[in-house]
């Protein structure tokens, strides 16, 4: 029987669309895209999500690879990407309605210790994080998905049963790792509906 719940935050919990990061700091299309294809570089990103990079080195590549005048532009866009998440729709009710089941909720994400350390500066992040009961952050531990040990330190750290588990996630390779351990997963495609019809709530 599923008592866990644990839920990826990209893309499931929150929009991590380097495009609307971007927006409020650049208005032209094609500038903006400039500019996010370098603050949001997947090079740094997977660095980020083990802990092996620093803000500051991140910003450093940045205004080297950006003409002058987006310089700033760029480090903006980086150093606000937290404050400027949006929620996935449905998705902050759902938690709420699941939470409400005496269910048990987790998250298990690929995220950066700049994310953990300003998160709660983002009032809808910190009231929908206060309904988890337990949150692992890849770039805190240095380890991440799809790494089997990162689920593993999830079951131990919290001393929860795999087979009481669905791991919830837009990721197929997670997925699949979360099977291999015994985690029931459920491959998130954006429609909130179609979870909560799942998740029978």
């Amino acid at each position: 029987m599923l008592q866990n719940y644990i839920f990826d935050f990209g893309n499931v919990l929150t929009v991590f669309d380097p495009d609307l990061l971007t927006a409020p700091f650049v208005e032209d299309k094609e500038t903006r895209k400039v500019v996010s294809d370098v603050a949001f570089d997947r090079l740094y990103w997977y660095a980020l999500d083990w802990g092996t990079i620093t803000d500051e080195e991140i910003k450093a590549d940045i205004r080297r690879r950006l003409p002058a005048h987006l310089r700033d532009i760029g480090c903006a866009a980086y150093d606000r990407w937290v404050h400027n998440l949006t929620p996935v729709a449905g998705m902050e009710k759902l938690v709420a309605d699941l939470k409400k089941t005496g269910a048990k909720l987790y998250i298990l994400s690929n995220v950066s210790i700049g994310f953990a350390n300003t998160y709660k500066e983002v009032p809808w992040i910190r009231k929908l994080f206060s309904l988890f009961d337990g949150i692992i952050l890849s770039g805190t531990v240095g380890i991440a998905k799809p790494g089997k040990e990162i689920f593993a330190y999830m079951l131990k750290t919290f001393e929860i049963k795999a087979e009481e588990s669905l791991f919830i996630d837009d990721n197929a390779k997670n997925i699949e790792t979360a099977k291999s351990l015994g985690i029931s997963g459920y491959l998130f495609d954006g429609d909130s509906e179609r979870l909560r019809d799942k998740l029978g709530i």
